[in-house]
């Protein structure tokens, strides 16, 4: 399907894109970013896909992640979707909450009404936009991973757990490693897949892990001084379940950093090299 231009700008040897297209997955109009660096014609380029945090659109981190240069340097493809659909008749939180609803889409496939209809964040970023960035840019989609922040990093850590054989490698900043035992995660599945706890599953990567889902590793950063380390990511629990399954991880917990993009940029070149090595790149 066509994808419209809605800016293009000159960025560190390379192309910095935001673009809009109809999706089939949302039913809406989806708007993302893609920085493509400087190329040989006719070559094709690995891919990260990064998935942003609750209240956020794909602006965020195009205007604070302080990805490109390193992008440009490793010939990486930087891929930024929004977090959810939006627009016309796309329901919200009753109260306008910030943590469910627009911005907040969780990156599940809602099967819960009035969402069910166009919160299919699962199948836009597992199907979709990989085939869309595929068909429109000079990917190299079988060379593609993933990574995210905060409710992203629950989503690029569920998404690559069950899809390894499409995305080569997975990191996270901050992560919600557990929906299943925090109140983000309670409110968020509650309102998108019901009360079924173990419909949840599929969404919550230490339960996918204790299910047998397998990556080749894991790599995730996590600031001491984040106020919602304790309440809301529990990093923890991800630790106990890949210790349990001989899942390796890697998690380095940064001193005095927070949840802001202050913490992502100070650490996204060492992520991207990361991914860029798993890529080979």
């Amino acid at each position: 399907m066509p994808i419209e231009t809605v800016s293009t700008n000159r960025s560190h040897g390379g192309t910095q894109g935001v673009y809009t297209h109809a999706s089939s997955a949302t039913g809406t109009d989806m708007e993302f970013s893609v920085f493509v660096p400087d190329h040989a014609d006719g070559e094709k380029l690995p891919v990260v896909i990064y998935l942003s945090g609750l209240t956020c659109s794909q602006a965020n981190v195009t205007e604070k992640g302080e990805y490109r240069r390193a992008c440009a340097e490793l010939g990486l493809i930087f891929v930024a979707p929004d977090t959810s659909p939006r627009g016309e008749g796309v329901p919200d939180d009753a109260e306008g909450a910030y943590d469910f609803g627009l911005g907040a889409g969780f990156y599940v496939n809602a099967t819960e009404a009035p969402f069910d209809q166009h919160y299919k964040m699962r199948d836009y970023i597992e199907r979709e936009l990989p085939d869309l960035i595929g068909t429109e840019f000079p990917a190299d989609m079988s060379r593609v991973s993933i990574m995210g922040h905060s409710m992203g990093g629950h989503g690029a850590l569920t998404i690559a757990l069950r899809n390894p054989e499409r995305f080569k490698a997975v990191s996270a900043f901050a992560p919600i490693v557990s929906p299943l035992n925090c109140p983000w995660g309670e409110k968020a599945l509650t309102g998108y897949i019901g009360a079924d706890r173990g419909a949840w599953r599929a969404y919550d990567a230490c339960a996918l892990i204790e299910d047998g889902a397998r990556v080749a590793d894991i790599l995730v950063d996590q600031g001491t001084a984040d106020t919602f380390l304790e309440s809301q990511l529990k990093p923890e629990l991800l630790v106990e379940a890949c210790a349990k399954a001989d899942q390796p991880l890697t998690l380095r917990m940064q001193e005095g950093y927070d949840h802001s993009y202050y913490f992502i940029s100070s650490f996204m070149a060492d992520h991207l090299e990361w991914h860029a090595v798993r890529l080979g790149a």
